[in-house]
C-alpha cells in the first residue's frame, strides 16, 4: 500500500523544526516505525518534518555524570559508542539487540522511544536505567522520567507541539553488573519478551547480598514497567540461584499481560519469569 499524500519539509536548523511541529507536523527521525504505519494507513499526518540533518539532534556525550543521547543518534551508534559501551553498557547491548542491520543504521533513539511501541527493546533498558526524556517544543523544555513517559501503546506523555529531543541515562559505576535478555519475535524482529537489568552487591567476589537491584520489563504488557517487586524480593539477598528463580516469578504478576497468535498471556508470563532469571544471572555474573 501507499502512505496518503503529505507535505514534507527538511529544515535546516532546529528552531524551524520546533516552529513546523508546533503548527502540526510530525517529526521523521529514522523511519522505521512511522513510514510502514504511513504505508498501512494507520497513521497518516499531513507534514513530515525531517529530522535526520539536523546535527544538534545527533550526539552522544557525558556531561554532569550521565550520557545525553540525541534524538537521532542511530541505533548502530548507540550499540558502538565507545563512551556508552564503557559507561552505560546495558544500553549498548539493548541496541545490538533491535531488528538487523539495516534498522539499526536508519532507526533512532528519538524515534523509537517517541514510537512507544509495547515491544520494543529500549523501554526495558531505560526503565531500568531509570532514564529520562527531555522533551522541547518552540518555546518550551521539560525533563520527564521515563516511568511517567511511556502511558499507554503507542501512547507518551508528549504533549502538541513537542519532541523527544535526547535521552539521559546515568554513568554506571563499575561495579554494576547488567544484562538484557530478549525473547524474538521472529517475523518482526520485535520482543516477545524483554528483560534488562542493572544489579550491585556488596564484595561482588565474594558474593556478597544485592544492594541493588533494577528490573525493566517490554513486551509483556501494554506498555514497558519496572517489576518492582522482584526487584524488593532479590535485594538484600545473597543472589543464590533458587532466591533468582523465586524474584524472577514476581516480574509478570499483577500485570494486564499482552495475548496473541505467536504468544499467549500464560506463555508470556512463563517466558517472562525464564528470561528474568537468566538476565539476573548474567548480570550478576558481570558484577566484580
Amino acid at each position: 500500500m501507499f502512505a496518503q499524500s503529505f507535505d514534507y519539509s527538511a529544515p535546516k536548523t532546529l528552531e524551524e523544526a520546533l516552529d513546523l511541529i508546533a503548527n502540526g507536523a510530525k517529526p521523521l527521525a529514522g523511519g522505521m516505525s512511522l513510514i510502514p504505519m504511513m504505508k498501512l494507513r494507520l497513521a497518516a499526518p499531513e507534514h513530515l518534518v525531517d529530522l535526520r540533518r539536523l546535527k544538534d539532534l545527533d550526539y552522544i556525550r557525558e556531561q554532569n555524570g550521565a550520557l545525553q543521547i540525541g534524538a537521532t543518534a542511530t541505533h548502530h551508534a548507540v550499540e558502538s559508542s565507545p563512551l556508552i559501551r564503557a559507561k552505560c553498557p546495558l544500553l549498548a547491548e539493548t541496541a545490538a539487540a533491535i531488528g538487523d542491520v539495516q534498522v539499526r543504521n536508519m532507526g533512532t533513539m528519538g524515534g523509537s522511544v517517541a514510537h512507544a511501541d509495547p515491544s520494543a527493546d529500549y523501554p526495558a533498558a531505560l526503565q531500568a536505567l531509570e532514564a529520562k526524556v527531555v522533551l522541547q517544543g518552540s518555546k518550551s523544555e521539560r525533563t520527564v522520567p521515563i516511568a511517567a513517559f511511556f502511558v499507554d501503546t503507542f501512547t507518551t506523555s508528549l504533549e502538541p507541539g513537542e519532541m523527544v529531543r535526547e535521552v539521559i541515562v546515568p554513568v554506571d559505576s563499575s561495579d554494576t553488573g547488567t544484562s538484557y535478555q530478549k525473547l524474538t519475535q521472529p517475523a518482526s524482529g520485535f520482543a516477545t519478551v524483554g528483560i534488562a537489568v542493572r544489579v550491585r552487591r556488596v564484595s561482588p567476589n565474594l558474593g556478597g547480598k544485592i544492594t541493588m537491584v533494577r528490573i525493566g520489563v517490554t513486551g509483556v504488557s501494554n506498555r514497558s514497567y519496572r517489576a518492582t517487586a522482584a526487584e524488593k524480593a532479590l535485594e538484600g539477598t545473597a543472589g543464590s540461584a533458587a532466591e533468582i528463580r523465586n524474584a524472577a516469578a514476581l516480574v509478570a504478576n499483577n500485570v494486564d499481560t499482552n495475548s496473541d497468535l505467536f504468544a499467549s498471556a500464560g506463555y508470556r508470563r512463563h517466558v517472562a519469569a525464564v528470561y528474568a532469571a537468566r538476565a539476573l544471572t548474567a548480570a550478576l555474573a558481570r558484577t566484580v
